[in-house]
């Protein structure tokens, strides 16, 4: 039902020190839209228990859905906000031509809803959950809104990244929106430039919804307050599962046991480098665990034109309430602290 892996240095501490929140330094999100509603239940046991009493700094790093997850951890209530997410990300519905302004409208008013009157406020000065929203920062041709000139930037990235993931520097930078007092360091052997930005008042919705901000899907957000001009999207097309190493142990729930660097990987057979996750603990859903689900696999963004809203939402009702079970298949690998269930990471990205 539920897989835990575990990089070398990873799992040697866990046998040093056991398997407890103060070991973890960092905690990851992917991108993936409604994908992370297999992770519903780990998400509210994380932050509603594992977490909870959490006395030391904690960096929450998301790009794209993951992004939107860090924000309402980094509330003072977490699994309230989650809820709130979870709820209304789910229960949206589009007519049936949406085009990119009415996806992007409803994704702002999804913000709303997620960070209610105080939630801004919350995270900016939340010093135990420090959060951080992953941003790419537009050139050329991918920083046009014209549906034409963007398909052919990103039909370049496409070609780039290719041949070599370090070739798409040229069309984009990585931007970290984040908590004013974050320590977090990125090591990139890509060498995509990074600027790291503290959210403010000013900044920090709209750097979540850039973060989101799928293009061809949804409009960019031109010009983000306190920093330079330009055009801002997705992060996942830059860190859709992350290839970057991290200081600490870092505690990685994602829904698969499948990892892609960026956006452009999705269909490569390239793999993230090995040594970037020597020090991550990932927990995913079993494939007989998937295989269970309606329709035989977790929520994708397909499911919102392959399936009328009253099935749509059914299903995904559903796979909330399943999801309850990897909640409770890690509470219990957790108290009976139950080492060999931990298999090498290596497995997944030698």
């Amino acid at each position: 039902m539920l897989e835990i892996y575990a990089g070398e240095t990873a799992l040697k501490t866990i046998k040093e020190k056991g398997f407890s929140p103060e070991i973890f330094s960092n905690f990851l999100g992917a991108s993936g839209g409604p994908k992370w509603f297999v992770l519903y239940g780990l998400d509210k046991y994380f932050f509603g228990d594992f977490f909870q009493h959490q006395q030391q700094p904690l960096n929450l790093i998301g790009s794209s859905a993951g992004a939107f997850r860090m924000a309402c951890f980094a509330q003072q209530d977490p699994v309230a906000a989650i809820e709130r997410l979870a709820k209304n990300y789910s229960e949206t519905v589009y007519s049936s031509k949406a085009n990119a302004a009415e996806i992007t409208h409803k994704a702002r008013e999804l913000l709303d809803i997620l960070f209610g009157e105080s939630g801004a406020e919350e995270i900016i000065n939340n010093k135990i959950f420090k959060a951080h929203f992953v941003v790419a920062k537009c050139r050329g041709l991918v920083a046009s809104e014209n549906k034409l000139l963007l398909g052919l930037g990103l039909l370049s990235s496409l070609l780039r990244n290719g041949a070599k993931r370090s070739l798409i520097k040229s069309q984009y930078e990585r931007y970290v929106f984040q908590h004013q007092d974050s320590e977090l360091q990125l090591h990139d052997p890509d060498n995509i430039s990074t600027t790291r930005l503290a959210f403010s008042e000013n900044n920090i919705k709209d750097a979540l919804l850039a973060s989101g901000a799928i293009p061809m899907v949804m409009q960019g957000i031109q010009d983000i307050a306190d920093c330079g001009p330009g055009m801002y999207r997705d992060g996942g097309i830059i860190d859709y599962h992350f290839d970057l190493a991290l200081d600490g142990l870092t505690l990685y729930p994602h829904f698969s046991s499948t990892l892609k660097a960026g956006w452009f990987d999705k269909k490569l057979s390239r793999n993230v480098r090995a040594e970037h996750y020597d020090k991550t603990v990932l927990v995913c859903p079993s494939q007989a665990f998937i295989d269970a689900l309606p329709y035989g696999k977790i929520p994708d963004r397909k499911d919102f034109v392959t399936l009328d809203p009253q099935q749509r939402l059914q299903y995904w009702q559903q796979v909330f309430l399943e999801s309850e079970k990897l909640a409770a298949a890690f509470k219990s690998f957790h108290q009976t602290q139950d080492i060999k269930q931990i298999k090498p990471i290596s497995q997944l990205v030698a």
